[in-house]
């Protein structure tokens, strides 16, 4: 099992700013742009909105989701060791912004529109997805962990848990994504094929509709069910609060790119 090490890159300068806006609003979907292909396998733009998922791996559960890991998972879940500046989301591996993904290279693109505040956020990066129950047995997974791990380092706010270091699973940061969503939720990851004609029946007879998963190790609901963890590259903000003054400025990794230590934040203030 591959577990992060202690070493880990310093918290993004826009982290601070972006924590306060989304903690005064509700409203925690973003937009995500993936390329897809049609059916002459030309390279067209697939847009969809999404629940933004929180920070890999610093999630905190509703008191349901909660109580769900506690009496289901050893020790209740992971230590609270690790923190990160990688955007989360979940997905049906089923669904197409897996696939587009890898079309693409990982590209992705994110939009914070938070109206209340007159602010726009843009992320832009690679995303990988995890939680294959097969583990780091499968390529694909393993290859993914590993890139996500480069952009984990131990919390520095006096909160960590290291004593527990090694009991940190992967198996276990997933899970609790899965026992976040409700009941009704989960049991969406039994739902027939995504996409696929309402009039074709699903070969598997435990794919139906409105389904309530209450074990969070369902093997049929968790081997579609998939954490995708967004790995950015370049962010940008725009303050429109002061029409007279719209202000925008963008955050640029440089050195690796991939979150390992060395890497720099460059800021630049630019024209809106």
């Amino acid at each position: 099992m591959t577990t992060p090490s202690s070493s880990g890159p310093s918290r993004a300068p826009w982290r601070e700013v972006l924590d306060s806006h989304l903690s005064q609003t509700s409203d925690h979907e973003f937009t995500i742009g993936t390329i897809g292909r049609d059916d002459q396998n030309r390279p067209v733009p697939r847009v969809r909105t999404c629940g933004f998922r929180g920070f890999f791996p610093e999630l905190t559960l509703h008191p349901s989701g909660a109580k769900d890991m506690e009496q289901q998972v050893e020790d209740g879940g992971n230590p609270s060791l690790y923190e990160s500046d990688l955007f989360t989301l979940t997905t049906d591996v089923r669904m197409e912004k897996l696939a587009q993904l890898e079309l693409s290279s990982q590209e992705i693109e994110a939009v914070f529109w938070l109206k209340d505040l007159n602010a726009q956020w843009r992320i832009k990066g690679k995303a990988f997805a995890i939680g294959n129950p097969l583990g780091e047995t499968d390529t694909q997974e393993k290859w993914a962990r590993s890139a996500v791990q480069k952009g984990l380092r131990v919390k520095d706010d006096g909160n960590a848990d290291t004593s527990g270091k090694e009991k940190w699973s992967w198996e276990k940061a997933v899970t609790k994504y899965f026992a976040n969503h409700s009941p009704f939720m989960r049991g969406s990851f039994r739902n027939p094929p995504p996409g696929q004609p309402r009039s074709q029946e699903p070969s598997d007879p435990r794919l139906k509709m409105a389904q309530k998963v209450t074990d969070l190790h369902d093997p049929v609901a968790r081997a579609n069910f998939r954490v995708v963890v967004i790995q950015p590259e370049e962010v940008e903000r725009l303050d429109l609060t002061n029409p007279e003054d719209v202000r925008r400025w963008k955050w640029t990794l440089e050195g690796n790119g991939d979150h390992s230590s060395g890497d720099n934040w460059v800021e630049t203030e630019l024209w809106p």
